[in-house]
């Protein structure tokens, strides 16, 4: 219980901080309206108003879980307007692109671990690439490939495993080489191969590294996926609904989307974390 006051306050503390800000960004539109009207608005109008604007420049929390409800439980999940219909279709490419990410960056890392030549080689391109903005290189990515006809889902896919490599190359190098000049020269008295000591010690203890990273990785895996489905005029997913929003000024439409996007990577963490407390737990090491 004590845990979950702090969490509470400063989530209480937001909201608070939040419809004010709604009502500063959305009090002007409200004194137009007024003024065209040839009215003017007492404190509590305006604030009524400036909470229940259609298309405010900042909504408010009770609008957004509104759209949210509305957008979900109101709606058949087939809809193409409904949220759970955009986020499946993200979450499809999602995941395509995070198995995708995930297996390069474990082999790669197995390689860098075992090869000083791909260690001082491939590791620097591989920091290196990420220093190239995604926003910039997705739309040439969807062009080049939907120009040699691959379409759907893997074009984002393929963004998405971008960015969700990096994190698992980064954490695995470090578990892997996680264990003591103890431990492997015990291996060796054993005439232990590189294989079974990659298999008996290195993977065990990389177990830890390699689920944080898979956190991260999944996060980021998301974020690829809507930065794909941005640049491309795409109508099905979240990103797209977040397009759409903004071609309309459905600034409601576009926040809902957000935070289903979060919602949707707060999940798939919790997922990871309760693998790792299983899996951590049946190895004995929690």
């Amino acid at each position: 219980m004590r845990s979950v006051i702090p969490i509470l306050t400063m989530v209480a503390a937001i909201v608070v901080i939040w419809y004010g800000a709604a009502i500063g960004m959305n009090a002007q539109w409200a004194r137009d309206q007024a003024a065209r009207a040839g009215t003017t608005l007492s404190t509590s109008e305006l604030i009524a108003d400036t909470w229940s604007q259609e298309r405010p420049k900042l909504p408010a929390p009770h609008q957004i879980v509104a759209e949210l409800w509305k957008t979900t439980a109101m709606m058949k999940p087939t809809s193409k307007r409904s949220l759970v219909f955009h986020g499946w279709i993200t979450l499809s490419a999602t995941m395509l692109g995070f198995v995708f990410g995930t297996g390069a960056g474990i082999l790669l890392a197995i390689g860098i671990v075992h090869s000083r030549s791909m260690d001082m080689g491939v590791m620097p391109w591989a920091i290196a690439s990420q220093t190239i903005p995604i926003i910039a290189i997705a739309p040439m990515i969807i062009v080049v490939l939907n120009s040699i006809g691959i379409t759907g889902l893997v074009p984002k896919a393929i963004i998405s495993a971008y960015l969700s490599f990096f994190p698992v190359v980064v954490g695995m190098v470090k578990g892997l080489r996680s264990p003591d000049a103890m431990q492997l020269d015990l291996l060796r008295t054993y005439n232990a191969s590189k294989p079974q000591a990659l298999w008996k010690l290195r993977f065990p203890a990389s177990l830890p590294y390699l689920f944080a990273s898979l956190k991260v990785g999944v996060a980021a895996s998301l974020v690829g996926t809507i930065v794909g489905e941005l640049p491309t005029g795409a109508i099905r997913g979240l990103g797209a609904r977040m397009l759409t929003g903004s071609y309309y000024g459905q600034t409601i439409q576009i926040w809902s989307a957000l935070f289903a996007a979060a919602i949707l990577a707060a999940g798939l963490v919790g997922i990871i974390g309760l693998v790792q407390r299983l899996t951590l737990r049946r190895m004995g090491a929690v």
